[in-house]
């Protein structure tokens, strides 16, 4: 397998390959074109973190409790320093800042050729270099009921006192100022009462923690600065990279905080959108809804941007950038950031510094954890210093699809309030275009289906591609009456606002209907209500997991888990055909539920570090039945524990810093304790802080591992005080190379405080696969036993009779082999060869799940001769799937399943030897009497873990 290099190195490669390639021609440019905008960021800290230590520059990291003061003498020596460094470090290489940052990143976006960035990128001052990327949304009854807020706002002063004093502040695509959610008293011309005020340009909030939000109402196409008031306190955009990369003719935006998308909007008001505003979309009353925090105020700062295409719909680094570092700045006390980076960002990442520097300043970041679920290892936004937001499920909104052989099947609608048909059910291939492909007549694509015969029809269409509201869209433009949709695997549902009455069915009721579809005379009812057993909350299918790429595995993310599927909020009709309110769902919902719950605590404990408040949301969250740690994090938010957490988990920049210095993410003070290698034994220390004081106990569960707490008493005789203690983790017999899942709880003083744990046992750290050749011989390999017994059992080998076939890409597809895996299957191994080695070939496996084949694994390189290992597959039934490049190409390919016993033509001695954990020995492997051909062999060490012999 290759590995992919990420970072600044892989852009200096990149550059230097493209130096070296071919020798320039002697009328070569001397001034080569520049290779793109990159981000250099230089080593010293920026005012967000600055603590002091160079002459005449005194501290600029604000007080425990306190924000960035960006205003005083001090600070303006600090930044001009910056901004000198960072001019004269750009001129070094002959280059110019566009754009310069040093508030919460001490940073300049500059545009660069091969040889400026190789140049920059080995200077001593500079952190990183890394181009400048794009970003987009992290995007689908009311979820403030749910969590309780109703009953909850009273013991906050009421929805006009929950939050109030805190400004939560929005990176995302602006907003739509004329909605109710954000309506509010003008801004008075001078302090009163502790009300929001206007300073000549600029408005300013008396904040909770006694200090000041200071912002700005920028004016800009169809936006002017008395657009704010007491509820919308500050509106600024940030768009250079984003309009200098998209021509004019390819924008469908406002130069101006106004919300050309929708996104924006949505998320503001579900963070602190006004209490009990109606929401009426269309002439259908969809009643009440409310941010979490409706007494906080919002500022927004639009760095996300609406194209005419998906692919001129984005953010920029440097636009991104520039909004944390002013919202920061202004005095914000919670950031929302429904923007889903790169799973493979690193921690040098200007954005990822920034939050960091963010949370030093007192700001809790809330971000999501992105829509690629359930993909494992696919989280973005994972840095330890943020609150990373899975999404979550809320009761479903049944509507049923009755067939005219009497069969109902129950899923969901918002839209259908009194019975619809009668009428003929058609499926969408069956009425599409001429010219239209099947695949996209079935997703009901934009000029998919024909009229002529869609008209008075309901139409079955299936999820996928593109947005689900866009199919009934489709529906209604060829003249149909409804939009039966289904899912092609088991997924989630969703009521959205479709522009034709639509029912939303999950598989396996997909077939049902594709099936009685397709059948003469086929007839359709679809009726509201019903009941649906569908139990929630659980995690949503579209939801990223862990493990996270940042912290190696020791750090659990996402977080914790939040309403994030068909959320009902404000958005901006512009952008959403009309209307006014809209359900969406996506991290993207969820995040903003986290940032209004920590408005809600920080009105109550100002000053709280961003960390604790984040602590007291993860230990009192309860976990969902059915979905592992990587999913869910602590479990789910619970607004009303949340509040009255007892201990706390704080962490700040000591920690941040000595992870950055290599520290494990295991030791940091985190609020969940994860080791993704537990070899032999581990101990992790952690410290808690009282807010409730008394006696605490702790209780640990962790199936396979021996835990010991140390102390597992914590006696506080004051709020404030802190205390540490250690959690020791010994393998027993846990499986191998599986996560083991339990938590430690504290109870005590009225209190549980939750941690989940997750370790990922190693008993053996051995070789994953050896190659050996020869029909005979013997070959010795080392293992270190991790435990005090070491046994190594042979299973195989194994070789089967290869099967011949021929894949042309001339016929559009691959071809494709049946492989049924059986339980208890221990390595399985594909070998593809190419009759003509000048013909290379594409290998993968795909595997059945849902009645859908899904990716197993795959190699990313075309080559004559192939070979794809699994150790340890799931059973099931699988394809190995061949792909030509170069026409027709005849090949062979063996698939061997290595199963339980063996053949006894292999063995490795010793079976059983006398070991010492840590300490490395010597096995050998001796084979013989083989026959010519490919076989594979699986050594199985304690606890399921292995090795896979290819002997050739």
């Amino acid at each position: 397998m290759s590995r992919r290099m990420r970072g600044p190195g892989a852009a200096v490669l990149a550059a230097a390959l493209a130096l070296t390639a071919t020798p320039a021609p002697a009328h070569a440019d001397p001034e080569p074109a520049p290779l793109g905008h990159f981000l250099v960021t230089l080593a010293d800290e920026p005012l967000a973190t600055y603590d002091g230590g160079l002459p005449g520059l005194k501290a600029t990291k604000p007080g425990k409790g306190k924000k960035v003061d960006t205003t005083s003498d001090d600070a303006r020596r600090y930044r001009a320093r910056l901004a000198t460094r960072q001019a004269e470090t750009a001129a070094s290489v002959g280059a110019k800042p566009l754009r310069q940052y040093s508030v919460v990143s001490n940073s300049f976006l500059a545009e660069l050729t091969p040889q400026q960035l190789t140049r920059l990128a080995a200077a001593g001052e500079v952190r990183s270099v890394v181009a400048e990327k794009i970003y987009r949304t992290a995007d689908d009854r009311t979820s403030t009921d749910f969590l309780g807020l109703p009953g909850l706002w009273p013991r906050l002063g009421g929805p006009a006192g929950a939050g109030k004093g805190v400004v939560i502040g929005v990176i995302d695509s602006g907003v739509w100022p004329e909605s109710a959610s954000f309506a509010g008293p003008a801004l008075a011309a001078a302090p009163s009462a502790g009300e929001p005020y206007r300073r000549g340009d600029t408005v300013v909030v008396p904040k909770a923690d006694g200090g000041t939000f200071t912002g700005l109402c920028q004016a800009g196409e169809r936006f002017t600065p008395d657009l704010c008031n007491q509820k919308l306190v500050g509106a600024r955009f940030f768009g250079e990279s984003w309009l200098r990369q998209v021509p004019p003719g390819q924008r469908r935006d406002f130069v101006s905080p106004r919300d050309g998308q929708g996104h924006g909007t949505h998320t503001a008001a579900t963070a602190a959108g006004n209490h009990g505003v109606r929401a009426n979309v269309f002439g259908v009353d969809l009643g009440q809804v409310s941010g979490v925090a409706p007494g906080a105020a919002v500022a927004v700062y639009k760095a996300l941007w609406q194209g005419t295409t998906d692919q001129t719909t984005f953010g920029a680094a440097g636009d991104l950038l520039a909004a944390v570092e002013q919202a920061v700045a202004d005095g914000v006390d919670v950031l929302n950031y429904s923007v889903s980076t790169t799973r493979e960002s690193s921690l040098d990442d200007p954005l990822v510094q920034a939050f960091r520097a963010a949370a030093e300043a007192g700001v809790f970041v809330a971000a999501a954890a992105g829509n690629a679920g359930p993909e494992a290892s696919s989280a973005d936004n994972t840095a330890p210093w943020v609150t990373t937001v899975a999404a979550g499920t809320l009761a479903p909104q049944p509507g049923r699809v009755q067939l005219g052989d009497g069969t109902v099947l129950t899923g969901a609608s918002t839209v259908v309030t009194a019975p619809v048909g009668p009428h003929p059910l058609v499926t969408a291939r069956a009425v599409k275009a001429a010219g239209a492909s099947d695949t996209d007549a079935d997703l009901c694509a934009a000029g998919s289906l024909d009229p002529a015969k869609a008209a008075g029809k309901i139409v079955v269409c299936t999820r996928g591609v593109m947005q689900r509201v866009l199919k009934s869209d489709e529906v209604k433009r060829a003249g149909g009456l409804g939009v039966v949709l289904v899912n092609p695997v088991a997924q989630d549902l969703a009521g959205d606002l479709h522009a034709v009455p639509t029912v939303h069915l999950n598989w396996p009721d997909t077939t049902t209907v594709l099936d009685y579809a397709a059948t003469a005379g086929a007839t359709v009812t679809l009726l509201p209500g019903g009941t649906d057993a569908t139990p929630y909350p659980r995690v949503a299918s579209f939801s990223s997991r862990g493990p996270a790429a940042i912290g190696a595995g020791d750090l659990i993310k996402p977080d914790l888990v939040a309403p994030g599927a068909s959320i009902l909020a404000a958005t901006s009709p512009f952008g959403a055909g009309g209307r006014d309110f809209d359900y969406f769902s996506g991290t993207s919902m969820a995040a903003p539920h986290v940032a209004g719950l920590a408005a809600l605590h920080l009105a109550k404990r100002p000053g709280l570090s961003p960390m604790a408040v984040r602590s007291a949301m993860m230990t009192t969250a309860y976990p969902l039945a059915g979905s592992d740690v990587f999913a869910q994090g602590s479990g789910h938010v619970d607004a009303a524990r949340m509040l009255e957490p007892g201990l706390v988990y704080d962490a700040g920049r000591e920690d941040w810093l000595a992870f950055l210095a290599g520290r494990s993410a295991a030791d940091l003070n985190y609020p969940s304790i994860g080791v993704g290698d537990l070899f032999g034994s581990r101990t992790v220390t952690r410290r808690v802080t009282a807010l409730t004081p008394g006696v605490y106990h702790a209780k640990v569960e962790l199936p396979g591992v021996k835990v010991k707490v140390r102390p597992s008493t914590l006696k506080f005789g004051a709020a404030g005080e802190t205390k540490e203690f250690t959690v020791s983790l010994e393998l027993r017999d846990a499986e191998t190379g599986r996560p083991a899942t339990g938590a430690l709880t504290w109870t005590g003083a009225g209190h549980t405080v939750r941690s989940p744990i997750m370790v990922i046992p190693q008993t053996v750290r051995a070789p994953e696969e050896l190659t050996l050749s020869g029909s005979a011989g013997t070959a010795s390999f080392e293992v270190t036993p991790g435990v005090s017994k070491l046994r190594a059992t042979v299973h195989g080998p194994v070789s089967t009779t290869p099967v011949e076939g021929v894949s042309d890409p001339a016929t559009g597809d691959y071809a494709r082999h049946p492989v049924s895996v059986p339980a208890g299957t221990k390595a399985m191994q594909v070998h593809l060869t190419s009759a003509d080695p000048e013909r290379p070939l594409f290998l993968a496996l795909a595997r059945q799940e849902g009645g859908q084949w899904v990716p197993e694994a795959f190699l990313p390189q075309f080559e004559a001769d192939l070979t794809l290992t699994l150790a340890r597959p799931r059973a099931g039934e699988y394809q190995v799937i061949v792909g030509a490049v170069l026409g027709a190409t005849p090949y062979r390919v063996r698939t061997n399943l290595v199963g339980e016993g063996g053949s006894g033509s292999l063995t490795v001695t010793p079976e059983r030897a006398k070991v010492t954990p840590g300490v490395p020995v010597a096995l050998t492997a001796t084979w013989q009497g083989l026959a010519q051909g490919r076989h594979t062999a699986y050594v199985e060490y304690p606890n399921g873990t292995g090795t896979v012999l290819t002997i050739n």
